[in-house]
């Protein structure tokens, strides 16, 4: 009997250095001056929703609850970033760029693999919310659910300790996990005709191989989206875009070409 069975062969992966996280920075921040309406509308969206996030939790002092969600929401930013990747794959091809084709290409995805990775990444951030429950109970058992952002005081208790430092820890692995699937995993569905599981490996192969300079990536990521939420979440509307486009020349260094 033939065996018909047939596997996706994963992509090669490229060695990368610090330099290269340089030039994808330089070249994400030249995508943005090039285009910037694009980012900025998308990146508009996104500081929107931390708003009203904001308003919930600390105007409104909702049910503590919304912390994880405060806290999580800005890792589902690679999903706005399907935009800015046609913005820098028509740049890179001297082609003009317009709403049209922007949004065509984000409309199209819904056909292809990133349903499901927003799949795959729903489920890691539904695991982070029941992480954060559980995190909470573990730490102050039978007391009610608190703010702990408006009830500062627990913190410095031991149980407030213990909770930041299981806290830190479980979220920790789960971003570290979600980032190393998704960093050029993401670009990689939409660059190419590849299935979702083939994209997570080999983005998770490529921060394995070059963890150090991939690690810093991330570190990179999250400094630059944490001040940029400072001010009222404003600044998510240039560094959401920035990101967005370097990430894609990130991946272009990473990946290479089929032969």
């Amino acid at each position: 009997m033939t065996d018909t069975t047939q596997t996706t062969p994963l992509p090669q992966i490229a060695e990368l250095d610090f330099s290269d996280l340089r030039i994808a920075l330089a070249k994400g921040w030249a995508d943005f001056r090039a285009c910037p309406i694009y980012g900025m509308v998308f990146g508009a969206v996104f500081s929107a929703v931390g708003i009203l996030l904001y308003m919930q939790f600390i105007v409104w002092r909702s049910d503590w609850s919304i912390v994880p969600l405060a806290a999580g929401f800005p890792i589902l930013a690679p999903f706005f970033a399907v935009g800015f990747y046609e913005v820098s794959r028509l740049r890179e091809k001297d082609k003009n760029t317009t709403w049209v084709q922007v949004l065509q290409a984000i409309y199209a995805e819904r056909k292809r693999q990133v349903p499901s990775m927003a799949f795959v990444v729903l489920f890691i951030f539904l695991i982070w919310v029941y992480m954060a429950h559980l995190v909470f109970a573990l730490s102050f058992g039978l007391k009610p659910l608190t703010n702990v952002m408006t009830s500062t005081d627990l913190l410095f208790t031991k149980e407030g300790l213990m909770m930041f430092i299981m806290g830190t820890i479980s979220g920790g692995f789960l971003a570290f996990v979600l980032f190393s699937i998704t960093v050029v995993g993401i670009p990689l569905i939409v660059d190419r005709e590849i299935d979702v599981v083939t994209a997570m490996i080999t983005s998770f192969s490529l921060v394995l191989n070059n963890f150090v300079v991939m690690i810093t990536w991330g570190l990179i990521v999250a400094v630059i989206l944490f001040v940029s939420m400072l001010p009222m979440f404003l600044g998510l509307i240039i560094s959401l875009p920035v990101l967005g486009h370097a990430t894609w020349h990130l991946y272009r260094m990473a990946i290479l070409e089929d032969e």
